[in-house]
């Protein structure tokens, strides 16, 4: 992922068109990790398996599971960080503290349109 998105100077979040996607918990264990990644690509086929059968139940089942498997990757819920910087998750990067260094990387695309 690194090679293809940029990441933050604090590694907190890689940026996706603009956008800023909180980092999994570099504290977990690559087991851990592993467990939690592997619970989201069940959860996610699981999501897809009920939408092409048009099961609203299971997917609104499968969609809660992914929401765990994030937040356990500590991609969502409380940030696992602990010097009380805000959680920028999903904000425009051009929008944020990290807007100098996000200008810096020369991305046409996410700059402001001119009239």
């Amino acid at each position: 992922m690194a090679a293809e998105y940029p990441t933050t100077p604090d590694g907190r979040y890689f940026v996706v068109r603009g956008r800023l996607w909180r980092k999994s918990n570099p504290a977990l264990s690559d087991t851990e990790r592993q467990r939690h990644v592997n619970a989201l690509m069940d959860a996610r086929r699981a999501v897809g398996v009920a939408r092409r059968a048009h099961d609203k139940d299971a997917e609104a089942s499968a969609r809660a599971q992914v929401d765990r498997a994030k937040h356990a990757l500590g991609e969502r819920g409380a940030v696992w960080w602990d010097d009380g910087a805000p959680d920028l998750n999903r904000h425009m990067a051009r929008n944020t503290p990290y807007a100098d260094w996000f200008a810096s990387l020369g991305h046409p695309e996410d700059e402001p349109a001119t009239a």
